[in-house]
């Protein structure tokens, strides 16, 4: 069987040169014998890997040495304990804004470690919307405000992050990490799991200013500490090192198609092609999200019953494109078009819906 095209919201397609490359050193990386799943976190061959994947992905970022790049374990989803942990200290209180079921998942680890509020939520519209700027008011004593940048479940994005002043800004950028460039005097913390945009399931990027991680309780548990992290050059421990590895080849492949400017142009594309599809059927294809909020990297909707949407899959499927399965907590159809999505595959599901349209209207 040939390669499909894998719309699953993470782990998710990678691109085919890469895949190559990886393959055609898999038995023996740069002559030394071995493998990259074999080598050393401590040799020189991976020093170099690790290097090249920070420098990389600042570059893409337009990053100066002011900003730490750090490798870690756990997914986007142990930095929902780690950044109360860190960071929402004694008579702090830390701001939310509820947009997503992670998001909801998020706050509720910091609660477990001090006070911390929503500042605004969607919940009463189904999560179908992210604030304007000005609807965020944040508390006294702010500890930092926590945003969830792209909601993978609800297809929401942010495309107009607020000026926070001195209260810092935490992101959670697992779903378009690398698909735009970001405003980066803006934020003091972005997070993210690499299975989405950037590499394979194992990976955590976390992208921080360095004087934003100074001063950490020193009783923290070593590991959850984001010194740890940053005066190591995240070696403290042996970390993923096939998966940074991968996150290399990913970040000189997106360097490779032009830099970010030419990423996003090209996810502008390929997203306006699947809402022209929704926006020519709204009775039949019904758009979870508000048009202003739509994501350019998870387009969800519903079907007129859970029937139809269950055949979508399957027939889908049928025709070479899998992981159109609605997040558990949303449900409905979800295509995730990340970075590695190619225009064709694309254009392959939106002449799918036409057709899967006109057969079932």
């Amino acid at each position: 069987m040939g390669r499909i095209f894998n719309f699953g919201a993470g782990p998710s397609m990678m691109p085919l040169p890469v895949l190559e490359q990886a393959q055609r050193e898999l038995l023996d990386y740069k002559g030394s014998g071995m493998s990259m799943l074999e080598i050393s976190h401590r040799s020189p061959l991976f020093e170099e890997v690790n290097d090249q994947a920070q420098d990389h992905i600042k570059k893409l970022l337009g990053m100066d040495d002011s900003w730490s790049v750090m490798f870690m374990g756990g997914g986007a989803t142990l930095q929902f304990s780690m950044i109360p942990m860190n960071f929402l200290t004694p008579g702090k209180t830390a701001a939310y804004a509820i947009t997503s079921t992670f998001s909801e998942k998020a706050i509720k680890e910091a609660h477990k470690v001090g006070n911390a509020v929503e500042v605004y939520s969607s919940k009463a519209t189904g999560l179908d919307r992210v604030p304007r700027p000005e609807e965020l008011v944040l508390p006294d004593n702010c500890a930092y405000l926590h945003l969830t940048g792209n909601c993978t479940a609800e297809g929401l994005e942010y495309f107009d992050y607020p000026d926070t002043g001195d209260v810092p800004l935490i992101v959670d950028m697992s779903s378009d990490i690398l698909s735009r460039p970001i405003p980066l005097d803006k934020f003091s913390l972005i997070y993210n799991g690499a299975q989405k945009n950037i590499g394979p399931a194992g990976v955590t990027v976390v992208m921080a200013k360095k004087d934003f991680l100074k001063g950490r309780d020193p009783q923290l548990p070593i590991m959850m500490n984001y010194e740890t992290y940053a005066d190591h050059d995240s070696t403290y421990n042996t970390p993923s090192v096939f998966g940074i590895y991968l996150v290399d080849l990913m970040s000189q492949w997106l360097l490779d198609q032009g830099g970010l400017e030419k990423v996003e142009q090209r996810n502008i594309a390929k997203a306006r092609k699947v809402y022209d599809v929704l926006d020519a059927h709204p009775d039949f294809y019904k758009g979870h999200a508000q048009k202003d909020s739509r994501s350019l990297m998870n387009v969800t909707f519903n079907l007129p019953t859970k029937d139809l949407e269950t055949r979508f899959v399957e027939e889908a499927k049928e025709q070479g494109m899998a992981g159109l399965k609605g997040h558990r907590a949303v449900g409905g159809i979800r295509a995730s078009i990340y970075n590695a999505m190619p225009l064709e595959g694309v254009q392959k599901l939106v002449d799918f819906m036409e057709d899967f349209w006109k057969k079932n209207r």
